[in-house]
């Protein structure tokens, strides 16, 4: 389970860096790398959301606390 929690912490980053760069610079870097319509980027975009919410249950576990 690391692994999985590792990759999903990694994508909840990107996401939020992205989200950071859209809100202060207008700016969309997983658009801009991979562009803004494209198959690719969309699966970026689920991959985080998904991500996101399998982040949520970290809340929940015992090593997470403290």
């Amino acid at each position: 389970m690391k692994v999985l929690d590792a990759i999903a912490l990694i994508l909840v980053v990107i996401g939020a860096l992205n989200w950071g760069l859209i809100g202060f610079f207008n700016y969309n870097l997983v658009g801009s790398l991979f562009g803004f319509t494209s198959m690719f980027t969309r699966i970026i975009y689920g991959l985080v959301g998904l991500s996101g919410i399998y982040a949520i249950s970290f809340f929940g576990r015992e090593e997470y606390r403290n």
